[in-house]
């Protein structure tokens, strides 16, 4: 059964989410991974409906169940979810509930996903190969042709320190937007890695 997490929004673990779908009861989940997360492995229930441009209003007005039972949302281990859950819960919305551990507490346990057949490096790896590079070319350069390039291992690090204290990433974001990440799983509708989404929720 949902239980109530300190901010009010319901949460459900893996498990018993998908022992409702399995009773036969009406089980909708949307993914707010980015689109590129979501094509990589997610749970076999779940269709992407990326945080960053969430409309919670005409995800509603959508849906594919009846207005009035519950909407369930995943993410990777649970900080995106939980947003988005809060996100409905300001507008109106009540009736959402957390899946508690996102997609990695889902995969642990054993049930069903769906994977890419084209496999795409997750974007916390990009983000990570995307900042080691732009920190040693820009160390090479600063070293050898102008002091002036020694800015951008600077500003690699203090994106760490930025993203680290707020969960957000910029870098994130701009990756998400790379052709090998939208082709991976099709043009994405508002493709969310502007926060937690380099791999931390």
């Amino acid at each position: 059964m949902a239980w109530q997490v300190e901010t009010g929004v319901a949460v459900v673990t893996p498990q018993e989410l998908y022992a409702r779908y399995q009773r036969g009861e009406q089980v909708e989940l949307i993914d707010v991974r980015t689109p590129a997360e979501f094509s990589e492995v997610h749970a076999v229930l779940a269709r992407s409906v990326p945080l960053d441009g969430l409309e919670p209003r005409a995800v509603m007005e959508n849906r594919r169940g009846e207005a009035g039972s519950p909407l369930y949302v995943i993410c990777r281990s649970g900080a995106r979810s939980r947003k988005a859950c809060e996100r409905f819960r300001a507008a109106g919305f009540d009736n959402v509930v957390d899946v508690e551990g996102g997609t990695l507490a889902w995969e642990a346990a054993g049930l069903p996903v769906e994977r890419a057949p084209r496999r795409v490096l997750p974007i916390d790896r990009q983000v990570r190969i995307a900042t080691g590079t732009i920190t040693a070319v820009g160390t090479l350069l600063g070293a050898f042709v102008h002091p002036l390039f020694l800015v951008l291992p600077f500003l690699c690090g203090v994106r760490a320190i930025h993203s680290g204290l707020t969960n957000c990433c910029l870098m994130s974001r701009i990756l998400s937007w790379m052709p090998w990440n939208r082709a991976s799983a099709g043009t994405p509708t508002d493709p969310n890695t502007g926060c937690c989404a380099s791999g931390s929720g």
